[in-house]
């Protein structure tokens, strides 16, 4: 029985986007893996926009109800943390109990992200939590993201794979996702 897993990530946003998702899938295939891809996705006509946005929601959902395992490209997308599509697709995979893995091509984690996002201007308050000058607090807990991507993924036995792409190659590198494929291989297959 092949091993169905969902290729989750911002490279749908992409300008050569199926040349990625392609290559992607091809070394899936490679490593034993049945590729599931929201890019993929045959999405029927809409009236709205809003009705695209729920039709290809509902097929990406459909999608991952059929997959076995996810592998989420955790890379920061427009800001300090991961895409916010890949972090809900993980936390549905998670949910489900569901085989997670996760690789970066950013090798700063979370809160050094942070830390640059704020130019470093954090202090200690007079409970000595760190916080920015916003006050909202900066916590550092040395994970890639968010404590609940992070953590999701190392709870179900998964791994995170962080790999210091070029700046200019870091949502089309593709090493940290071959060596995240491979660990998952080693695991499920």
């Amino acid at each position: 029985m092949s091993i169905k897993v969902y290729l989750a990530g911002p490279e749908v946003f992409l300008a050569n986007a199926r040349e990625i998702l392609n290559a992607k899938a091809e070394l899936a295939r490679k490593a034993g893996f049945l590729p599931i891809s929201p890019g993929d996705l045959e999405i029927p006509p809409a009236p709205t926009k809003k009705g695209m946005g729920l039709s290809i929601s509902a097929i990406d959902e459909q999608m991952m109800l059929e997959a076995d395992a996810i592998i989420a490209n955790l890379t920061p997308f427009r800001g300090v943390a991961a895409d916010v599509g890949t972090a809900y697709e993980l936390g549905f995979m998670c949910g489900q109990g569901k085989h997670a893995f996760a690789y970066t091509n950013v090798a700063h984690d979370h809160h050094q992200r942070v830390l640059t996002y704020y130019e470093g201007a954090v202090v200690a308050d007079s409970q000595g939590h760190r916080r920015g000058p916003d006050g909202l607090s900066v916590e550092d807990f040395e994970m890639i993201d968010n404590l609940m991507l992070h953590g999701g993924v190392e709870r179900r036995n998964g791994t995170v794979v962080v790999h210091a792409a070029a700046e200019d190659a870091i949502y089309t590198d593709l090493t940290g996702f071959e060596r995240v494929l491979a660990i998952a291989a080693e695991k499920l297959l």
